[in-house]
């Protein structure tokens, strides 16, 4: 059964708009897991424009599911990493004027610092995902550098206009997902997802879990955040 990670950087970015106190990611993640959520996601970016450090120290202290931090391969946050010890962190690419994540991580064109950073990691007890685009030879690459997951980049399924497109792209997406299981590595998926187009991604058996923020966040502004995790649930469910 497929596993939701609820992301909780955009309570952050309502809070930074103000720079005042509230919300508190912090509190929201508690109310994402009495939702049923099986995770909390968080991205720690270098500009620090939404998450901040201080959220995911209290976070890694009080989150009872998992914590998944997603960060860039930068020697500051993997200091960051082994400090707080989240229970998995994903590597991401990081643009700092992009308004989220434009695609995936070039794992074939920076094989040597990637994994580098993932042997720090692991040597620390931490998990290690990637996030990278449905690609043969970027999944390849991942197992190569010694990933334990990758994270689907969903983006163009999800930014798909026709019917036609949208077929192509969760072709390229199912055949992504078979790649990396004949290669032993777990899969996640995320980026893009909502309550509109959700369903044919969580039928996947392959992915373990779905990573999906805004639309969340999104929906929580208009019927509350608890009925907002629930709602997806009963989607991906």
């Amino acid at each position: 059964m497929t596993r939701l990670g609820v992301n909780i950087d955009h309570v952050a970015t309502l809070r930074q708009a103000r720079g005042v106190k509230y919300p508190d990611p912090v509190a929201a993640a508690a109310i994402v897991e009495m939702a049923g959520a099986d995770g909390i996601v968080v991205h720690l970016r270098e500009d620090r424009r939404h998450i901040q450090d201080r959220d995911v120290r209290i976070l890694r202290e009080t989150v009872k599911t998992k914590l998944n931090l997603e960060m860039a391969s930068t020697p500051e946050m993997v200091k960051i990493a082994l400090m707080t010890k989240p229970h998995m962190v994903t590597l991401v690419p990081e643009k700092r004027k992009e308004l989220t994540t434009e695609g995936g991580l070039d794992v074939m064109g920076n094989k040597g610092p990637i994994a580098n950073t993932i042997a720090q990691l692991q040597d620390g007890g931490i998990v290690v995902s990637l996030f990278i685009d449905p690609n043969e030879k970027q999944i390849e690459a991942s197992k190569g550098v010694g990933a334990d997951f990758v994270e689907l980049h969903t983006g163009h399924y999800c930014d798909a206009t026709t019917e036609n497109e949208e077929d192509k792209e969760y072709k390229n997406l199912l055949d992504a997902v078979g790649i990396a299981f004949d290669l032993d590595l777990g899969i996640n998926a995320g980026h893009g997802l909502n309550y509109f187009n959700v369903r044919r991604v969580a039928e996947i058996k392959e992915i373990e879990e779905l990573s999906i923020g805004h639309s969340i966040v999104a929906r929580g502004v208009l019927v509350g955040l608890d009925r907002a995790v629930r709602d997806m649930i009963d989607l991906i469910k």
